[in-house]
């Protein structure tokens, strides 16, 4: 629990108290750390052993004519974009600025309307709009990627404060990669509680992978610019990951008789949610860490190559570290 709690919630308290004297390298380092440790967490530490439990020559039946880990980590991906879209989508829709004339295309399915007269009605709202803008963002200017219209004073005043939207993208995103690594975290703590001789190796292991983990949470958290009214949230977040995995081992050994890890049952309980899990961090991991981070990252975009290279590197390391931890554990 130590080590999950101070790797969620040190970033955070760190980036607020600048008495600590964290230097700004260190924010750096461990964000891109964090990110790398993610995605190896998704495909290493969870997609493999799904992959492995819902394979296993003890099952029978249904479950082994298909490759249910790659599917359910697949259908999780999609389910969560869908999420994403949705809450994007509502979150523009839901208040009052004006993105010119967008709303107004309407695609008719008479028959009369040919696909060619639907592109062209498409180009010329689209050229009407660009004739119209003072000025014009470059794709992914704002987090996410979410290009938002906005004219220049408003731009001005606001330059440094998120829009409705992308908080809420922001917020989204969150949500998903805690809900990825507490989902994680349990069946950690259940996989600990119920050790045999291999314990004392499984707990070593565990505590640098729970502490890399929280590193890499915990960077996001701090990163995020929550409003002051939710100054409390990513510390509620962050402590919510550090017990999610001792609440588990209690759980675990409460179990312990009844839980059999060779079990058939359980090989397919720990298949399935490790499955769910792995398309969650995969889709976290890939979109929102890593292609946002780097393509559409407006200050990466300006960077010196060092500096992106430099993030690249630390992202690497943080994947490399927690793939070879996949040894073990």
């Amino acid at each position: 629990m130590a080590g999950s709690m101070f790797g969620a919630v040190f970033p955070i308290f760190a980036q607020r108290n600048k008495g600590v004297k964290v230097p700004e390298l260190a924010f750096f380092i461990a964000k891109y750390f964090g990110s790398g440790v993610i995605i190896a967490t998704a495909f290493i530490h969870l997609l493999a052993p799904a992959s492995d439990a819902l394979t296993d020559p003890c099952l029978t039946g249904v479950i082994t004519e298909y490759d249910w880990a790659e599917g359910i980590a697949l259908i999780a991906i999609f389910l969560l974009f869908f999420i994403e879209l949705m809450a994007m989508r509502f979150s523009t829709f839901g208040h009052d600025h004006e993105h010119d004339n967008e709303s107004n295309i309407t695609l008719s399915t008479e028959p009369h309307l040919s696909e060619q007269h639907m592109l062209a009605t498409l180009k010329d709202s689209a050229m009407s709009r660009s004739h119209s803008r003072s000025h014009s963002h470059t794709p992914g200017d704002d987090h996410l990627g979410h290009t938002r219209e906005h004219n220049i004073h408003e731009t001005t005043i606001h330059e440094n404060e998120p829009t409705r939207e992308d908080y809420a993208a922001q917020m989204t995103a969150i949500f998903i990669l805690e809900f990825g690594v507490i989902f994680h975290s349990i069946f950690v703590g259940l996989t600990l509680a119920v050790a045999g001789k291999e314990f004392n190796t499984l707990y070593v292991v565990l505590v640098f992978h729970q502490t890399f983990e929280g590193l890499g949470l915990g960077s996001r958290l701090a990163a995020m610019p929550w409003p002051p009214r939710k100054r409390l949230t990513p510390y509620f977040l962050a402590v919510g990951y550090g017990i999610s995995t001792p609440i588990a081992m209690a759980v675990g050994l409460g179990l312990r008789k009844t839980y059999q890890p060779g079990s058939q049952t359980s090989l397919i309980v720990n298949g399935v949610f490790d499955s769910i899990s792995a398309g969650i961090l995969i889709y976290t991991g890939l979109v929102e860490l890593l292609a946002h981070e780097f393509m559409f990252s407006e200050v990466m975009r300006r960077a010196k190559l060092t500096v992106v290279l430099s993030a690249f590197g630390f992202m690497c390391l943080g994947a490399g570290l927690m793939a070879l931890l996949g040894k073990w554990a």
